[in-house]
């Protein structure tokens, strides 16, 4: 199970953009870096080109790169602030059969992510 996941509000405590928050857009798994929104934006020049329906396509683009999931935290529910991840296992209870579940947990307060 992943630490960080897709659609989790993270913040970078680390680079040019430290201390600012954004949800998680993509994971790369394979080599641990992850795509937060409004983060580590860079811009990129796309070649001209034209659609099907005759629009020119093209330009000067805004895109986030990827960075690295060492450099952002979980934000914690409670506190805003960020925080490491625990799990706790739990039981849930489904069709009559028992079976333990894996719960993420901030360790700053104690709460489910």
């Amino acid at each position: 199970m992943a630490k960080i996941k897709k659609g989790d509000l993270v913040v970078v405590i680390a680079g040019k953009d430290k201390n600012k928050q954004g949800r998680v857009l993509e994971v790369h798994v394979d080599d641990d870096r992850l795509v937060v929104e409004g983060v580590n934006r860079k811009t990129k020049h796309v070649k001209v080109g034209q659609t099907q329906r005759g629009t020119r396509t093209g330009g000067i683009e805004t895109i986030e790169a990827p960075i690295h999931i060492s450099n952002v935290m979980v934000v914690d529910p409670e506190t805003k602030k960020g925080t490491r991840v625990g799990y706790r296992t739990e039981t849930v209870e489904r069709d009559g059969r028992t079976r333990d579940v894996r719960v993420r947990v901030a360790k700053r307060s104690g709460k489910d992510i």
